[in-house]
């Protein structure tokens, strides 16, 4: 069940997987079941304690596995218990609603007999689930004493959001370098038809902090062919909490719509719709760090071949309604990290002017650099 689950759900939802398990702890019928059973209760409250530490790094831990092995590991043998307690959830329910079932439909003589018969299963059931679950409750201790040392922090997300400048459309292109090959490739994605027919696209772009994902979506919404291609092409910077009301007024005021401030939300959707009907759009949405689908509502009437790409550090945020697979940013090799380097430390943008520099130390610094 658990491969099936990780397929299903993947680690991008992981912690709303957390949240159900959440909810299944605090259910009627496991509770019944533990108190019933005379299971060891404590241990069900340590399994909650330990999901509620690792939930609060899920988000620093999502963005950190792009770029970090150890942490990546971490979070999939996260996964591992996350899932295997998912098991546990289900064999308890299953068993909680079986007697609750069996136990109605049986008559006074039947239930005697059935219990001279489970008493002795009881205790070996018991058991089980007391081992499966203090197992479980090892490996989460062990992974909430690896956070710390992996550098995982609570609320780590929230706190870089909150110091980022608002980006805009615009780009210095003589500065980009390395990232031709990732426009192309999201350029394909733009300028093609809409995957099954749908009138709307979502490209998602997905890498680590200062990767380059705002750029890269920049070379993209200024190209000349996406201009040709759409109506109305729309930049939003999100950045801080997703405020969808603040969203659609940046989006209403970009196309034109200047008294929106006083509208209310029912009023914004609709005239968001109203100047949206019909008409083939490119909407980035820069630097998104929750899910932001419930802005889709009013544009279920664009034309067909509308695209919204999305740049986020976060997983779980990439998979919001995305058509197609998201773009993972790597870094710049070390070649381009050296021209980077370069057009910034010298006046001409290469070593040239600074002959007193020996090339073996340059080459060094240049491997040195991109390390």
């Amino acid at each position: 069940m658990a491969s099936a689950t990780a397929v299903a759900i993947g680690g991008s939802f992981l912690a709303a997987f957390l949240q159900v398990l959440f909810d299944r702890m605090a259910s009627r019928e496991v509770l019944g079941f533990f108190k019933e059973r005379k299971l060891n209760d404590r241990l069900l409250r340590r399994l909650k304690v330990l999901m509620i530490a690792v939930n609060g790094v899920l988000d620093d831990a999502e963005e950190k596995q792009i770029a970090k092995p150890a942490v990546e590991m971490w979070v999939n043998e996260l996964k591992d218990a996350v899932y295997e307690a998912d098991d546990l959830l289900d064999e308890i329910s299953y068993e909680a609603l079986r007697s609750e079932v069996e136990g109605g439909s049986q008559s006074s003589a039947d239930q005697v007999r059935g219990f001279l018969c489970a008493r002795f299963s009881f205790q070996r059931v018991k058991e089980e689930m007391e081992t499966k679950l203090g197992e479980i409750v090892e490996m989460l201790e062990y992974l909430v004493q690896q956070k710390n040392a992996l550098g995982l922090r609570e609320g780590a997300v929230e706190k870089a959001s909150s110091q980022r400048i608002p980006t805009t459309s615009l780009v210095d292109e003589s500065g980009v370098y390395g990232r031709n090959e990732d426009k192309e490739a999201i350029m394909k994605l733009v300028r093609s038809a809409n995957e099954n027919g749908k009138r709307l696209d979502v490209i998602p772009i997905v890498g680590m902090a200062g990767v380059g994902k705002t750029t890269l979506a920049q070379l993209v919404y200024n190209d000349s062919r996406v201009g040709e291609q759409f109506d109305m092409k729309v930049w939003i910077c999100v950045s801080e909490e997703f405020d969808v009301l603040k969203v659609i007024k940046d989006i209403l005021k970009k196309v034109g719509s200047m008294n929106c401030d006083t509208m209310t939300g029912d009023d914004l959707h609709c005239e968001l719709e109203k100047e949206s009907t019909g008409k083939k759009i490119m909407l980035v949405l820069d630097d998104v760090w929750r899910k932001w689908d419930f802005l889709l509502t009013p544009f279920k009437s664009l034309a067909h071949g509308s695209k919204i790409l999305v740049t986020t550090r976060i997983e779980s945020v990439a998979s919001v309604r995305a058509t197609v697979s998201a773009h993972r940013l790597q870094e710049l090799t070390a070649d381009d990290c050296w021209r980077v380097f370069a057009k910034h430390a010298f006046d001409d943008g290469s070593c040239s002017a600074r002959p007193d520099l020996e090339e073996t130390d340059l080459e060094e610094q240049r491997v040195g650099f991109a390390e």
